[in-house]
C-alpha cells in the first residue's frame, strides 16, 4: 500500500495543495496556482515502485532474549510481522552462536518459521495503555538454551 503526501486546503486560496511545513520537496506543487511550474514529470516519487525501500511495520515491540548458558540479557525492538528466524539473524552480533541455541518461551519451544503472535508470544501493550502501566515494564522473555551439538558455527 502507497500512501500519499498529506494535503490541506489553504485558507488563502481555498485550494487543496501538499501540506509540507518544512517547505516543498520533489514533485509537490507550489502552494499557489502558477503557469511556470512544469507537472510534466509523469509518476510522482512516492508513487515509483523503484523507489521503495521496505515496509512500514503495523507495530514494533521489544523483547528481552537472556542466554540461559551465560545469563547475558540483551532487549531488542522487533516488528509484530517478522518470524523468530529474522529475529535469530538480528540478535547474531550479540552471540554468533545464536544458531546453536533452542528459543523458548515460558518453557515451550518457538518455531523459528512463525512470528512471535503465532508461537504465543502475545502482544499485551494495549493491555498496559488501558491500565496505565508502562508497556516498557514487561517486556515477553525469550530464552536460549544451549544444544551442545557443535553444528552451527
Amino acid at each position: 500500500q502507497i500512501l500519499q503526501v498529506k494535503t490541506y486546503v489553504s485558507p488563502v486560496t481555498g485550494c487543496v495543495g501538499h501540506y509540507c511545513p518544512e517547505g516543498r520537496f520533489v514533485h509537490t506543487a507550489p502552494p499557489c496556482p502558477r503557469s511556470d511550474w512544469a507537472n510534466n514529470f509523469g509518476k510522482p516519487w512516492w508513487k515509483d515502485e523503484t523507489y521503495c525501500i521496505g515496509f512500514l511495520t503495523k507495530k514494533t515491540r521489544k523483547i528481552r532474549i537472556i542466554n540461559t548458558l551465560t545469563l547475558q540479557e540483551q532487549t531488542v525492538e522487533v516488528c509484530s510481522e517478522e518470524i523468530m528466524d529474522e529475529i535469530l539473524t538480528r540478535y547474531l552480533p550479540y552471540n554468533s552462536h545464536a544458531k546453536s541455541y533452542t528459543w523458548k518461551f515460558f518453557g515451550r519451544n518457538l518455531d523459528m518459521s512463525k512470528s512471535l503472535e503465532e508461537n504465543g508470544v502475545g502482544d499485551e501493550s494495549e493491555e498496559f495503555y488501558e491500565l496505565r502501566l508502562d508497556e516498557d515494564q514487561f517486556e515477553p522473555p525469550v530464552h536460549l538454551y544451549f544444544n551442545d551439538d557443535l553444528t552451527e558455527a
